[in-house]
């Protein structure tokens, strides 16, 4: 079987790696990551004009129809870019949600704009405990009625037209789609190492309707699911392509600085550790992308609880050899080392962190109950 890109996602590939080398260098990402906004307006139009943001879109919605292994290429490189902005949360969480179970009339109010990159849209889940997962979602809501709470690291809430909420209604969880313009909303920016932007959103009495449900009753742990595993994909990706940035940043280091009369590179110990580095980011890349394969053919839950426990475990690996190598440069913050680790970190933790991952492996073979 094989398992190369086609010539179109290799075209792909070449496209978003020279597009973002011109217009996203890791001096503008480290800029974006300090800013209070930390996002580019007209980078996300040109992104949107090469149809990125319209990626999983149907084509007679606006989109490219494209498949998840093309939104994993497109993502390493964006990670490898470091690239701030929203579009893990918009173009592949919100748009799988809305994909998978909007309403004719949602899809087609909402899809055309999210391919367009004219609106964005993301998921507001975790609460006071921080957990993705759905069965510690406590914020209730009548439909008709009011729905008052706060949910905890809302992605780029400070950007995002409609919010995704997450609530329990009869005592199932169901899925509101609420535009983050509406009465009673409040999004408080969180501090995150990352240089994500993070927010508390907080609903005070928001009024909503039977038309703002996404999905039919009993439905919204499917849905949900249906948009997460696309987002941990995308995350694994990110990190992916995060630490291929660094191998790339480290080797380039080991090549040109000299100790003791010669690179350092020329030195057994260093030219190992990047070789373990290259081992780590290549098996990591391999699981990514056989989890994309599996989840395009309708599985995958398996394949991609290990890709995503993996990567995370070992691209934090490949982050810390690098700071061995480096030394005390690599903890400069004008260095892209600090930035591109600590992306790491949080892409680590988003959408379940390593532990939660590993259980799915685990009850797939037998050694944890269902």
């Amino acid at each position: 079987m094989d398992f190369r890109p086609s010539p179109a996602q290799q075209l792909l590939v070449s496209t978003a790696r020279d597009f973002l080398r011109r217009h996203c260098p890791i001096e503008r990402a480290q800029a974006l990551a300090l800013d209070e906004r930390g996002f580019d307006d007209v980078l996300w139009r040109r992104m949107a004009e090469l149809g990125w943001s319209g990626l999983l879109v149907p084509p007679d919605l606006g989109g490219t129809g494209g498949s998840l292994l093309d939104v994993v290429l497109l993502v390493e490189e964006m990670g490898r870019a470091a690239l701030p902005g929203p579009f893990i949360a918009s173009a592949v969480v919100a748009t799988s949600l809305l994909v998978a179970g909007g309403s004719a009339a949602q899809r087609a109010r909402l899809l055309p704009a999210l391919a367009a990159g004219a609106r964005i849209v993301t998921l507001a889940l975790a609460e006071e405990t921080g957990s993705p997962d759905p069965d510690r979602v406590a914020m209730t809501c009548a439909l008709p009625g009011r729905l008052t709470g706060t949910k905890l690291f809302v992605n780029d809430a400070h950007v995002a037209d409609d919010l995704v909420v997450a609530v329990r209604h009869g005592g199932e969880l169901a899925l509101l789609l609420v535009p983050a313009s509406r009465a009673g909303i409040v999004r408080r920016p969180l501090d995150a190492m990352s240089g994500e932007k993070l927010f508390a959103v907080e609903f005070d009495g928001v009024e909503v309707q039977p038309a703002d449900r996404l999905g039919a009753p009993g439905r919204g742990r499917q849905l949900l699911g249906a948009a997460c595993r696309p987002g941990a994909l995308a995350r694994a990706a990110e990190m992916v392509g995060l630490a291929q940035r660094i191998l790339e940043l480290t080797v380039e280091h080991a090549r040109t600085r000299v100790q003791g009369g010669r690179p350092i590179g020329g030195y057994q110990a260093i030219q190992h550790a990047c070789a373990d580095m290259v081992r780590d980011v290549d098996c990591a890349r391999g699981l990514l992308h056989l989890a994309a394969w599996a989840m395009a053919g309708g599985s995958g839950e398996t394949e991609l609880a290990m890709a995503k426990a993996y990567a995370a475990e070992a691209c934090l690996a490949v982050a810390r050899r690098s700071h061995q190598i480096l030394g005390a440069i690599g903890y400069c913050q004008e260095h892209p080392l600090p930035l591109l680790h600590t992306r790491i970190h949080a892409a680590a933790l988003d959408f379940g962190d390593p532990a939660a991952h590993l259980e799915t492996v685990a009850r797939a073979i037998g050694l944890a109950p269902p």
